[in-house]
């Protein structure tokens, strides 16, 4: 056999080492002769096709013993192989021993600097080469097609044009592929204008030049001229959008939001049989349009679902907050052994994090140590989040702790985690550590911070922040901004607030969001209709958090009319199917004494989370439907909802409004189970609930077991003693209050009255009533008038009683008359009752309740004719006796009494 035939039969076969051995080998035996052409090319083709770097050198140092180190062919395989193998340093070796390189080994050494990302040095080597004399050293268009793709990377505009300047000078801007690099580089840098100027002066447009001014002007504020683009593109060109086309117009059309268009392009990729890539973006394009719907029917509708598929559908699913949808289809996947990737890792962490559900977060993170992603950065800042969000904070910061090489995006992320899962103190720690550590704060981690500032009423570090982000200008940032006039608003600081809004550049629709909502939160409602205003003037589109800011605005006011105007808005913008805005609605309806309306849209919402269920739990409540309000906290668990803090703290008012003090042990039982029971808010309607039921011994060990009380801690267990009857043990807690340095407050005081009130503790009672100014400096209100016109009217004490009303800064309201009367009942006192029934008439006129006290008077007194003349004027007047009625809670179920 030949060797020459030899040499090509090894390598056909991949075994270099063995072509290698024999070439040189046969090669090194015609010492007498100079190495062959023949042999050259075998070298070359060697080079081409080595799989090692240890081979490469073999090679290399042949061609250099046999003297062929000096052309260009040789050295610019070489350059490339180099370049494959990242040994950059060796390829510039191989260049700069080369004695005048041509354009082809100057291109070469550059396309291998930008392979290894070394983008700046790229546009150093051309700058040396313009100031060579060889006129084979001039640069060509396959030159300036690398380095605008460098210039490209590093966004260097001022570079571009200096090249787009030689590019014209040498007559090569009409070139395809330099008119794309120019495009692609204009469109990335911002510069819209002059890539327009390039693309309509290109004399052929193929494909990719088309695809890069639409993913341009996709990306850029003018997104709705990509989908011009795209029918100029089919109409002037006779072009056909391929699946990059595609690709590079979903950003446009998830910012048009067109569900229209959306709809267009799913058409068109259905008559071409487009690959899952383009599905997938599909998918997600439906995703962001909020239509959750059109989306799974893409998915279920693919022939073979890929991971990504599976991916894009569960990230889907997160952005729109249906986390229970994706840990379902993150189980599909364990148990039909698909291959999971980090974006269905990272959502599923996500969703567990959102739901709270720990032991399957436990579950996705050791499928997450299988599959080796726990060292990805993408997904230990989910994980850790998981952790933090389930109140595993100890994990969470173990996690964090254990994890290598944290840099200040790792740090960012974390800070972030911790502030967005709940846990401001954790945030604000971690941001210490990081100083330390040695980081300065970058703008991605102030952005991160500053919520937790807010959420701890911090205003001292939040201000340090602003100063800071000021001395580094960070300060125009819109993140930053937007970041910062949430959490002045937060902090009610609204003069900070508006100063740095008024002089943002571009105010984003968040930034108008924040304060709406604020304003709406504090009970401003006047201001957050105001600024939704301004916020339309400036024509800027509002968002479903802006319709939920004004809905609350609106629900705040319960203004049936004005709210139902709102929906109307809120119907005109489409927001009406995002959930957060279906739950603002009921929740206005049920505010503004339209439970009916409330109750429709339940009706009608077919996807229910776990805030509408808490919602509608605490509408009923708010109608006196306490039976109701239990039943769809059942129905809600039924459905597979686990019992939310909110859910809780709905539910347990109406169950104390029934005094259904089983269900409330029942449910007592599951708080405990579920961990709860540490929640100050819980223990507080526990105390509530029991002492309502009558049982004070349960309240009181509830009121023990809770490790941070809370002012309503107290004052609830204060009004359950007085609510009961117990006025000498309320006065007791009373003093036990003010001992401990418990904050005293309005409600303690109305509290402690009332049981003074029922016990009959008149001195007591005074006491407490004159301390309220002189030692607590608190100003009596109308409630605390009442219940002393009640202690003293119940005392007999009447001169006492009315010099006290006379003595009110404020004009006495039905509760204080209404007190006085009751007084004069238990007296018969007559003269003071009929002036308490001539105040409370002029209050509440068609209230019969008086009148029939009065009359009640009139009999116990013996002055039946004025009983009588009363009950006929109450006839004159169309007043009418309410008959009587009762009714007990029995086993859920309420059932008349007969007999």
């Amino acid at each position: 056999m030949k060797p020459n035939h030899l040499f090509h039969k090894l390598n056909h076969n991949h075994q270099l080492p063995r072509s290698l051995l024999f070439l040189f080998k046969t090669f090194s035996n015609l010492s007498s002769q100079s190495p062959s052409t023949s042999y050259h090319h075998h070298l070359i083709s060697l080079i081409s096709t080595t799989k090692t770097l240890k081979h490469l050198f073999q090679i290399h140092s042949q061609l250099a013993v046999s003297g062929f180190t000096q052309d260009t062919i040789t050295n610019t395989h070489l350059i490339e192989s180099y370049s494959f193998f990242k040994k950059i340093n060796l390829a510039r070796l191989v260049f700069n021993s080369t004695p005048n390189p041509s354009v082809i080994l100057w291109n070469s050494i550059i396309k291998a600097h930008m392979k290894s990302n070394q983008h700046q040095e790229a546009i150093v080597l051309y700058n040396k080469m313009l100031k060579t004399d060889s006129f084979a050293a001039q640069p060509d268009k396959y030159t300036f097609t690398f380095l605008l793709k460098a210039c490209t990377q590093l966004l260097d505009i001022e570079q571009g044009l200096l090249l787009h300047k030689e590019i014209v000078n040498r007559g090569l801007e009409s070139d395809v592929f330099i008119g794309t690099g120019l495009v692609d580089l204009y469109c990335k840098c911002g510069d819209l204008v002059r890539a327009r100027q390039v693309f309509d002066k290109m004399p052929h447009r193929d494909v990719v030049v088309w695809n890069a001014m639409v993913a341009g002007l996709s990306h850029s504020s003018d997104f709705a001229q990509a989908v011009e683009v795209i029918r100029s593109m089919q109409i002037r060109d006779g072009m056909e959008p391929n699946g990059v086309s595609l690709l590079n117009l979903f950003p446009a059309i998830c910012k048009l939001s067109s569900v229209k268009l959306c709809k267009c392009v799913h058409g068109f990729v259905i008559r071409r049989n487009f690959p899952n890539a383009v599905v997938n973006g599909l998918i997600d394009v439906y995703f962001k349009c909020k239509r959750t719907d059109l989306a799974y029917r893409v998915f279920d509708l693919m022939q073979e679902p890929d991971d990504v598929s599976w991916g894009t559908l569960m990230a889907g699913f997160a952005l729109n907050g249906c986390h229970y949808e994706v840990l379902e289809l993150y189980d599909q996947m364990k148990n039909n052994r698909l291959k999971v990737n980090i974006v269905s890792v990272v959502s599923a962490l996500s969703a567990a994090g959102e739901t709270r559900d720990l032991e399957k977060g436990k579950m996705i993170h050791d499928c997450v140590k299988k599959n080796k992603f726990d060292s990805d950065i993408r997904v230990s800042t989910p994980l850790i989040t998981m952790y933090a969000k389930c109140g595993e904070l100890e994990k969470a910061r173990d996690l964090f702790s254990r994890l290598s090489g944290k840099d200040m995006v790792a740090w960012s992320a974390v800070i972030a985690a911790f502030a967005q899962s709940g846990y401001p103190e954790e945030a604000l720690s971690l941001f210490r550590d990081m100083q330390y550590a040695g980081f300065k704060p970058s703008t991605v981690t102030i952005i991160g911070i500053i919520p937790a500032c807010a959420e701890l009423c911090s205003n001292k570090l939040g201000k340090s922040l602003h100063c800071y982000a000021v001395k580094h200008n960070m300060s125009s940032e819109i993140s930053i901004e937007t970041s910062l006039v949430a959490m002045y608003a937060k902090s009610d600081e609204f003069a900070s607030a508006m100063l740095v809004f008024d002089r943002m550049f571009y105010k984003e629709v968040v930034a108008w969001n924040a304060l709406i909502n604020r304003y709406a939160q504090i009970g401003e409602a006047d201001l957050a209709f105001e600024m939704f205003c301004r916020l339309q003037l400036a024509e800027v589109e509002p968002d479903p958090g802006t319709a939920v800011g004004v809905v609350s605005a609106a629900a705040h006011l319960g203004d049936l009319n004005l709210g139902s105007s709102v929906h109307g808005l809120v119907t005109k913008y489409g927001f009406e199917s995002d959930c957060n805005v279906n739950n603002a609605l009921i929740d206005m309806y049920a505010k503004s004494r339209s439970l009916a309306s409330a109750k429709l849209l339940f009706g009608l919402t077919k996807i229910r989370d776990q805030v509408l269920w808490n919602v509608m739990i605490g509408a009923y409540m708010r109608h006196g439907y306490g039976q109701e309000s239990t039943f769809t906290f059942r129905q809600m668990k039924s459905k597979g909802f686990r019992p939310s803090l909110v859910s809780l703290v709905s539910v347990l008012p109406a169950i104390a409004y029934l005094a259904a003090v089983k269900e409330g042990s029942a449910l007592h039982a599951e708080i405990i189970q579920t961990g709860y029971l540490s929640h100050t808010a819980v223990g507080n309607s526990l105390i509530d609930m029991y002492s309502k039921c009558g049982r004070v011994d349960y309240a009181e060990s509830v009121f023990d077991e809770i490790d941070v009380k809370d002012t309503v801690s107290w004052n609830v267990m204060l009004a359950g003693y007085a609510l009961n009857g117990h006025g000498d043990r309320a006065f007791a807690f009373f003093s036990i209050m003010q001992e401990n340095l418990v904050e005293i407050d309005p409600v303690s005081f109305v509290s402690v009255l009332s049981a003074c009130r029922h016990a009959g503790l008149v001195e007591e009672g005074k006491n407490v009533f004159r301390s309220m100014k002189e030692k607590h400096k608190i100003e009596p209100k109308l409630e605390h008038y009442a219940c002393m016109v009640d202690l003293l009217g119940r005392a007999g004490l009447f001169d006492e009683t009315l010099a006290l009303i006379e003595s009110m800064p404020m004009d006495p309201d039905a509760g204080v008359w209404g007190g006085l009367l009751g007084a004069c009942q238990m007296h018969c006192n007559v003269k003071v009752g009929e002036l308490a029934l001539d105040n409370l008439v002029k209050l509440e006129p068609g209230n019969q309740a008086h009148y029939v006290v009065l009359s009640s008077i009139y009999a116990e007194s013996g002055r039946w004719a004025d009983a009588k003349s009363l009950r006929m004027k109450m006839v004159e007047m169309g007043i009418k006796k309410t008959p009587g009625y009762s009714w007990i809670n029995e086993k859920q179920d309420l059932r008349a009494l007969e007999g």
